[in-house]
């Protein structure tokens, strides 16, 4: 039971080292993740479309950036 509680006490501590703060929000370093990919991402190195997280390249580039081939640099990257 103790030995439980230790290790809880120190993932609470963990997580809370962890956070960064992006699109006016505070957030776990591992949960600012791209909405298409889940690609962890850092402050400040990502983009943002209606308040959500997207790597820059390719997801964002690919779902709301120029369209058609040799824009954008998305032609080697389909989504589903």
């Amino acid at each position: 039971m103790w030995v439980s509680y230790l290790f809880e006490l120190m993932f609470i501590v963990d997580v809370s080292a962890e956070r960064v703060s992006s699109l006016g929000k505070d957030w776990h370093r591992p949960c600012l993740k791209c909405e298409k990919c889940n690609k962890t991402l850092s402050p400040g190195s990502h983009a943002e479309h209606e308040g959500k997280p997207y790597c820059n390249n390719p997801c964002y580039s690919a779902l709301f950036g120029p369209k058609g081939f040799g824009r954008g640099g998305t032609e080697s990257h389909t989504f589903k």
